[in-house]
């Protein structure tokens, strides 16, 4: 930006200042101080001198540059925001002596390029691709008939550092409590998850109104847009109320856009015959009513086809080894609830492939949108219920997103979903695999093999994952 101040966590920036009279290094201390609205601040100093705590969290540093000029009065400095800085906006103030100024407002945004930042993607390849790529594809269609169209994300398009500080902003979190949340915005996971819930408008302020039916007046069909950039504008404009309408593939257009905008590495996902599970038993159950018999509803559904979006980043919150880190699952269409909110994510894509459903964030809800079975039941008229018909292999086909520096679509089923009929992936060194016996399974039977997370056979803490394998 020619006009703001936007910086990256843990990336130095150059800043000038022009002092009245000369500075002495040996008798003058600058000290500096960048902070939210709500107080969270970072305080330092040239040189730094400044008395803080051993546990202080997001201190910034300022170092003078060779070219600076101190006996002119003339100031270069290296100014390097902490990489666990809190994103939004800040201003910035020195003071010299009894005399301060508010020297400058800045943006501070996730850094992907920084290995210390918590959404460090170490492939330039891919950060051009998932977070300066402003144009991508979308697939909708069927899973024999896949069918691509063009969006134009717009992340880096007049305002959008703004707009996207402001969702966060209406969010439920940071009505809340709001120093809470801001001093919260230094974690990515947490960011995410409440972006997920700001793009619908089921939670309070959402930025758009779905809608699955034929009746599109008061707004446009989701079929109209093509861009994100347009809808986050129009509810930026409209003081905030929600935009009229959308369906999966343009919430997860405008996430996609806000995620790249601060600096999280994004790609929008397309799974077909896409499940949605309402009572959390992984199975996507049918009823057919015998002769005389009322009909049994059932809430669960397949869709044709389904979108949301991945944002990479860390998960220590999981795991300390890394296994949970990477691509995690964040869906911002109103589907079910999640601590009290329609939001889902962010769910490791790893942890879905290995069935570990009983993570956070929504893991079930993901797993079974890609992995569930499909049972068709006939109820009887004394009530009893017999299976007629089983399907394991119809959920989840075609998980589609676009490739890297291309337009062609890139399959990535494999990442969710085991390949049928093969070995899971081998635990870690701090589980053990223990085989509890044969039990009957769909039809024949299977070997139960159990993981637990234990220090040795002795210490056994918690069943963390049931895998049946042939």
């Amino acid at each position: 930006s020619l006009k703001e101040l936007i910086v990256r966590r843990g990336q130095p920036f150059k800043f000038t200042l022009k002092l009245a009279k000369p500075f002495k290094l040996a008798l003058d201390e600058l000290i500096m101080t960048v902070k939210t609205d709500l107080g969270t601040m970072s305080r330092f100093g040239v040189p730094d001198k400044v008395q803080r705590l051993p546990s202080a969290k997001a201190v910034w540093k300022a170092e003078l540059q060779r070219s600076t000029a101190p006996e002119t009065g003339i100031l270069t400095l290296s100014i390097t925001p902490s990489v666990d800085s809190p994103v939004g906006e800040y201003t910035m103030s020195a003071r010299l002596g009894e005399e301060e100024r508010a020297l400058a407002n800045l943006s501070v945004l996730f850094n992907p390029w920084c290995p210390g930042d918590m959404v460090f993607m170490p492939d330039e390849v891919e950060r051009k691709e998932y977070v300066m790529n402003e144009q991508g594809i979308i697939y909708k269609g069927v899973d024999n008939y896949i069918a691509p169209i063009h969006w134009d994300y717009g992340q880096f398009e007049q305002d959008m550092v703004s707009i996207c500080v402001k969702i966060l902003d209406c969010s439920i979190k940071h009505k809340q409590d709001p120093a809470k949340d801001v001093s919260a915005r230094c974690n990515a996971i947490y960011v995410s998850r409440v972006i997920t819930s700001m793009i619908n408008s089921e939670n309070e302020g959402g930025i758009l109104k779905g809608n699955w039916g034929n009746d599109f007046r008061g707004g446009v069909s989701p079929t109209h847009w093509s861009s994100s950039y347009p809808i986050l504008k129009n509810w930026f404009n409209a003081c905030f109320c929600s935009v009229k309408y959308g369906q999966c593939w343009v919430f997860s257009g405008v996430m996609c856009s806000v995620m790249r905008l601060l600096g999280i590495p994004c790609r929008v996902i397309t799974n077909y015959q896409s499940a949605h599970d309402t009572n959390k038993n992984l199975i996507i159950e049918t009823y057919f009513a015998d002769y005389g018999v009322r009909e049994k509803e059932s809430k669960d559904s397949v869709w044709n086809y389904h979108v949301w979006v991945e944002g990479w980043m860390r998960r220590p919150d999981l795991a300390k080894d890394g296994r949970y880190d990477g691509w995690q699952v964040l869906d911002p269409t109103p589907q079910e609830k999640s601590d009290g909110m329609f939001c889902c994510g962010p769910a490791p894509v790893s942890a879905v492939r290995n069935g570990d459903t009983h993570l956070k964030y929504d893991v079930p809800f993901v797993f079974a949108e890609v992995n569930a079975d499909c049972i068709t039941w006939l109820v009887k008229r004394d009530g009893s219920q017999v299976k007629i018909h089983s399907e394991d292999h119809r959920i989840g086909q075609s998980i589609s997103t676009k490739a890297i520096g291309t337009s062609k679509r890139m399959d990535i089923t494999n990442s969710y979903k085991q390949k049928e009929g093969g070995l899971p992936d081998l635990p870690p060194k701090n589980r053990v695999r223990v085989m509890v016996g044969m039990i009957p399974y769909r039809s024949g039977e299977r070997t139960l093999l159990v993981d637990f997370d234990c220090a040795s056979f002795r210490d056994i803490k918690k069943s963390s994952t049931v895998i049946i394998r042939p």
